[in-house]
Order: C-alpha cells, then structure tokens, then sequence
C-alpha cells in the first residue's frame, strides 16, 4: 500500500491517468459512436459510366471538372447521397433557372443512371452517401420522431409535413407521400434552404425516427374531419369567413323573410 501510494504522488501520474482516460473514452466512443449510413462502394465501371453522363448532360453549368461555373455551383463535397436526391426527384437537370428548383415526376434517367451520376460526384470530394435501406424504411419510434421534427423541421414544413413559404419566393416543400431514402438525403445534404443535418445533429436512427412519424402522417385518415389541407390556422380562418359567415348571413336573411 505504501509503494502505490508513492507512485500515485509521482509528477507522472497525472499524465498516466489523462492518457488512461482518452483511451478508454475513445475506445468506448468508437464502439458506441452512430454509425454512418452507407450504401455499397461503387465500381470503377459505374465511375466511368457517371463521367460520361455528367459530360453530356451536367458540365454546362457545373463545370467540366464539377468544380462550378458561373451557373452552377462546384460540386466537390456534395456527396452521392445530394446526387441522388437532385437527380431522383427530377430537380436536376434544371429545367428554366429559378428562384427554386422544383420537384417533377419527369427524371430523366435511369436508377442506374443515377446511381453512376452519383459515383462520379463522390469522387470529387468527401460527401454524404446514399444511405442504406435500414434507416429509411420507416420502422423506428414514431413518438420520438414527432418530437425531433417538431423541434427542427415544423417551423418550416408545416405541424403536418404540409410546407410552407419561405422568404424571397422560397418555400419549403410538401413532405407528405415522399419516400423515406428521399427524406433522409434532404436531411443529410441540406437542398435549397434547409440546414444540413448530419450524424451528429441527427443520427441515421433520429433521422429514420422522423421517416416513420412523416409515413405515419400520409396513413392518417383525419378522424376529425375535412382537414383543409394541413396548412394551420390561415386557410381554418378563410374556411370560417368565407363559409360560415356566408351561411349565417343566409340564415339572418330567410328567418328575416319568414318574419315578414
């Protein structure tokens, strides 16, 4: 007891325990740490085939390296997962510049197609990635996902995933019916206006948290009623001015009438 109570007066001991410290935080952080979601790791071939494609339908406005021009933003950095949500929701190509580049059903190529774009885009720089299926399938808490959307999504997409308008024109897109790998890459990669949330603001569970309360939201049947498009008290207030005033006016008018 007497030799370690000397060692522990020794000027090491201190340094001793600081490094005993970080190893076992960092230890215990690389084991418990949120794990990236990551799809598979693309080919060569897809690589090739994405440069190609991005040659002939992409360098005009973003550069023939990707690195941005005067119409078009670099790029370098993007990820895959940015790649994959622009082009797979018919954003990209821009169809007439805009204040906003709007969602189509128009996409102009293939899943495949796609999916080499984004390879190629990943290679000019450390970016998210398309994220794999198990965090956006929609099968986590739906109570927590109510809270975490409330907090960070609702002020701009509606209570009810409805949108809503922006500044300058802007305006924040309907969330409703949208699928769950779309979801989560505007979230990881942060288009238009919306604030990037990556793993350490959201982790891939938060972010399929939010996925299943935004899917539970499209089962809703509205037990209450016509539900005016989810879009607050604005368009509740017109319904009532313009209907229920109408109606009562009506009324006042036909007991009148009976009156006389």
């Amino acid at each position: 007891m007497k030799a370690l109570g000397s060692r522990r007066r020794h000027p090491a001991a201190i340094a001793v325990l600081l490094l005993l410290g970080l190893v076992v935080t960092g230890g215990l952080y690389s084991l418990l740490a949120p794990k990236p979601a990551q799809a598979a790791v693309a080919t060569t071939d897809d690589v090739g085939a994405g440069t190609k494609l991005f040659l002939a339908n992409c360098a005009t406005c973003h550069g023939i390296s990707g690195h941005g021009s005067q119409t078009g933003p670099t790029l370098a950095g993007v990820g895959a997962a940015a790649v994959d949500f622009q082009v797979g929701t018919g954003r990209m190509p821009l169809a007439q510049p805009g204040v906003q580049a709007a969602r189509s059903d128009k996409v102009m190529f293939t899943d495949q197609q796609i999916a080499s774009l984004a390879a190629y885009v990943a290679t000019l720089g450390p970016g998210p990635s398309v994220p794999d299926s198990q965090y956006t399938n929609g099968d986590g808490n739906i109570a927590h996902g109510n809270e975490l959307f409330k907090v960070n999504c609702a002020m701009c997409h509606n209570f009810a995933g409805s949108g809503g308008a922006l500044t300058r024109g802007k305006y924040a897109p309907s969330l409703r019916n949208i699928s769950g790998k779309q979801i989560f890459e505007a979230m990881a990669t942060g288009p238009e206006s919306m604030p990037v949330f990556n793993d350490n603001n959201l982790s891939p569970a938060d972010k399929n948290d939010i996925i299943s309360y935004l899917h539970e939201l499209d089962k809703n049947k509205n037990p209450g009623g016509l539900n005016l498009g989810n879009l607050g008290p604005v368009s509740e207030g017109m319904f009532i001015w313009v209907f229920g005033l109408s109606l009562m006016v009506g009324a006042a008018v036909w007991l009148g009438s009976k009156a006389a």
